[in-house]
């Protein structure tokens, strides 16, 4: 099992986000009513991370630099010319495709007075009772072809933010030089000050392992732990063989 540890606020809110979406397009593509609560749920939590004013031109930003850099490299016979191609290409469309989002991503929904009614219901515990909202009780009992659709059109909104959220994460991930590496007694330490890393993936051999990370831009310092029973994680005082990668852009 792969574990992700962001070393930047920006990375860490797009792994949340990267969470949300894979929770949405999961649970919007059963057939349960209980099931499309979840995904709303989602929806409504992307909702409130793409709030931010920043993070669309953030996206942008990064989009055009990743662009570039792929851009210079069409003369580097080490690179595959026809994946090159297929990348730079896959970027404008991304690029393209959120630029041309009017507003914030997802304004759509945000003025979508029935969804944002129910948004706010469901912010409090137990909020989505048929007496609390009896439209929304009355969307649940339609027939599930019918909430698919309407769950397929609310998520289109936002496929735009998701595919440049994937773009993103997803080139900074290939970014990862894998090292095997072993930790004396579960801990491990390693000086940071070479680079400055946005993400660390930890790929314990045992998977009974579980990492839990303390670092900053100088010092990573990670101790594996063990899960028994009901009580709380306790540190593993054995050697711990792992797959380490640093990713940065």
């Amino acid at each position: 099992m792969m574990y992700e540890f962001p070393l930047s606020e920006r990375i860490r809110n797009l792994l949340r986000l990267e969470e949300l979406f894979a929770r949405m397009g999961l649970f919007s593509k059963r057939e349960s009513a209980a099931d499309h609560h979840v995904a709303l749920s989602a929806i409504f939590d992307v909702l409130g991370m793409a709030g931010r004013s920043d993070l669309k031109t953030e996206l942008l930003q990064e989009l055009d630099r990743q662009r570039n850099m792929l851009v210079s490299l069409r003369d580097n016979p080490a690179v595959a010319a026809d994946r090159l191609e297929q990348t730079i290409d896959a970027l404008q469309r991304t690029r393209h495709n959120l630029a041309n989002l009017q507003g914030k991503p997802g304004q759509v929904l945000l003025e979508h007075e029935w969804l944002m009614s129910v948004r706010a219901r469901a912010s409090v515990p137990g909020g989505a009772c048929a007496f609390d909202l009896p439209s929304y009780h009355a969307w649940q009992q339609k027939p599930s072809e019918q909430r698919i659709d309407d769950m397929k059109l609310w998520c289109s909104q936002l496929r735009p933010l998701e595919a440049a959220l994937q773009v993103t994460l997803g080139l900074l991930r290939e970014t990862g030089q894998s090292q095997q590496v072993l930790a004396s007694k579960g801990t491990y330490q390693m000086q940071l000050t070479a680079r400055s890393y946005q993400l660390i993936r930890v790929l314990p051999v045992d998977p009974q392992a579980i990492p839990e990370m303390s670092a900053n831009q100088y010092l990573m310092w990670l101790r594996f732990t063990r899960q028994e029973g009901a009580a709380k994680p306790r540190p593993i005082d054995r050697d711990v063989a792992f797959t380490l990668e640093l990713c940065n852009f």
